[in-house]
Parts: structure tokens; C-alpha cells; sequence
């Protein structure tokens, strides 16, 4: 299991993953600086940390065809910088607000997976995977058959499929956090149809006070990937807000436990 570096540093990270014995920490590229030198200081640290470098975020790749250079440009750096930290994954993203017509679809649509194309084809002479996540705000993947169909039509062997468990169209914890569409199974609709494509797995976490998730039921979501044969990289992610009294290092031990018993009671 690893932690993202959302709200802590990454030496804070560090210093909270180690007597946890977690494995690895999650990056975001946009909080971090490129400098080779502090990058390679970022990668020693984890290196004496006993924690590997799992995924690095990137950024989004729908755009109208005349911004679409500059992306690339962006997406290109972004995949030097994972090779270069020697990390699982870059992160890449969907996002956009889903248009109202079919034709607006359609024209964003065919240019983002050539964007996905082309940089996977940049990241696989660099060694690089590249994993598309889902997101529900503003996004062309978030349902499963928009993720589906983006894998697909990229239809490139190092473009792969980050699961976050609940960022889903009518989810609990889309938007607002909390809420969601009673016509919606989480579990049926969305995480069963991608589980056999997911390389790694954002488990996010909500609620935790009581030392089980209570948004999001994990025993289900470890069965449907035990079934899809996941044996990959489960990153702990932390939406806590308000929901929770106890500090945000008591609410990460407290879900470390907690997904450690579901595990161990899953593979029993």
C-alpha cells in the first residue's frame, strides 16, 4: 500500500510511511519542482526510506485541436520526469465537461485519443506506462463505458487503466461529497466492468473515525479485484474534510489497519 502526497510534503510523507510499513508514495508533478537536482534529492529520500515512487500525476488530454501541441509538450516533460524517478506510472486524466451534443462530443473525442496515442508511443521508448484515470467532475472517463472505450481506442499496450474507487458519475464521493444517485451501483456499474483493466488502484478514503471506511465498502471492492485477478499497487487516498475528529496522521493509521484486515480476511 502507499500514501499520496496531497497535503503533506514529501519528507512529511516519508517520515509517515515508514513506521507504517507502507510501501511506496504516490506524486503529484504539479506540486513538485523539475529541477534534476531536487529531483534526484526527492528519489535518494525514498530510496532511504525503503518506499518505491508508484504513480506521478500528469495532467489532462481532451483539448480543442489547436491546444493540443502544447499539451503534449506538458505530457512529454511529464513522462521524462516519471522515467527519470523511476516511477509505476504517470497519472493522465480526461478532463473536460462532457459537451451537450453529440457532435461536440465527437469533436473532442477522436483528438483526445490521438493525444493518448501519441504519448504513449513517447513513453514507451522511455520505458514508461501511462494509466488513464477516472473522474466524475467535469470528465470524458467518468463512466465505465467511457473508460472502456478509451482503452480501446488508444489500443496501446502501455496505456492502462488507474481504478480510483469511487470517483464515478452518481457516486458517493463525487459532488457534492456525500450525496449520491440512488440509480447508481457503484460496485455492479462502474468497478466490476474496469476491474480486469486496472493496473493500480486509488482507494479512496472518506470516513474513518470509527476504523472502517463508511462511505465506501471495501470487503466488496477487494472481492470484485480479487476476482478480476488484481494483484497490483493499492495507494491510499485521503478526502477527509471535515467528516472526521481525529487528526489526519490518526485517520491514515486508522485506515491502514483497516484495509490490511480487509485484505487479510479477503485472502484467507
Amino acid at each position: 500500500m502507499v500514501r499520496e502526497t496531497a497535503q503533506h510534503t514529501i519528507a512529511e510523507s516519508v517520515d509517515l510511511a515508514q513506521p507504517l510499513h507502507l510501501d511506496a508514495v504516490d506524486v503529484h508533478l504539479s506540486g513538485i519542482s523539475r529541477d534534476p537536482d531536487e529531483l534526484l534529492a526527492l528519489k535518494l529520500q525514498c530510496l532511504r526510506g525503503g518506499l518505491d515512487i508508484g504513480y506521478v500525476g500528469g495532467g489532462s488530454f481532451v483539448d480543442p485541436p489547436e491546444e493540443a501541441a502544447q499539451r503534449m509538450i506538458q505530457g512529454h516533460a511529464d513522462v521524462d520526469t516519471a522515467a527519470f524517478l523511476g516511477a509505476q506510472l504517470l497519472r493522465v486524466f480526461a478532463r473536460h465537461r462532457w459537451p451537450d451534443t453529440v457532435e461536440q462530443q465527437q469533436a473532442l473525442w477522436q483528438p483526445m485519443i490521438a493525444n493518448f496515442q501519441e504519448l504513449s508511443d513517447y513513453a514507451a521508448k522511455k520505458g514508461v506506462v501511462v494509466a488513464l484515470q477516472n473522474h466524475d467532475n467535469g470528465s470524458f472517463a467518468m463512466t465505465a463505458d467511457q473508460v472502456l472505450r478509451i482503452l480501446l481506442e488508444t489500443a496501446r499496450p502501455n496505456f492502462t487503466f488507474l481504478m480510483d474507487t469511487d470517483q464515478w458519475l452518481g457516486a458517493i464521493g463525487s459532488h457534492p461529497r456525500g450525496e449520491f444517485d440512488p440509480k447508481v451501483d457503484l460496485y455492479r456499474d462502474y468497478l466490476e466492468p474496469t476491474a480486469p483493466h486496472a493496473t493500480y488502484v486509488r482507494a479512496k478514503i472518506y470516513k474513518i473515525d470509527s476504523g472502517t471506511e463508511e462511505f465506501l465498502d471495501y470487503p466488496r471492492i477487494l472481492r470484485i479485484l480479487r476476482a478480476a485477478d488484481f494483484d497490483g499497487t493499492l495507494g491510499l487516498v485521503f478526502e477527509l474534510g471535515e467528516r472526521n475528529r481525529g487528526g489526519c496522521e490518526e485517520c491514515v493509521r486508522k485506515a491502514v489497519e483497516h484495509l490490511r484486515q480487509v485484505i487479510g480476511a479477503v485472502d484467507a
